[in-house]
């Protein structure tokens, strides 16, 4: 099974910074891995595994913010479509000649 937290934390003040810091550590040190901004997930070999790691992020939830917490089998995992943007182009240039040394 695989677990995915997503969050949306202030950082407005230095204090909303320091939650936002020490939930995103606590939660990596768990084990948990970035997919994306502000989305980490961990695998789990069971469904009781994960009721462990959830336990775990509820004791770190800041003060102030959203969190999403979803558990997914590795089936449905395995189902993600992952798109990623066109590469910026360097310029509309042609590429340089080769020149031969003799």
């Amino acid at each position: 099974m695989w677990i995915l937290v997503f969050f949306d934390l202030p950082t407005d003040t230095k204090k909303d910074r320091i939650n936002y810091t020490r939930f995103r550590k606590a939660i990596m040190k768990d084990g948990f891995n970035m997919f994306q901004f502000s989305i980490y997930m961990r695998h789990c070999m069971s469904r009781e595994n994960t009721d462990v790691h959830v336990k775990r992020v509820r004791k770190v939830l800041p003060p102030k913010g959203h969190i999403g917490i979803l558990r997914i089998t590795d089936k449905q995992f395995g189902e993600i479509e992952i798109y990623y943007g066109k590469k910026k182009e360097e310029s509309n240039k042609p590429p340089p000649q080769q020149l031969e040394l003799f």
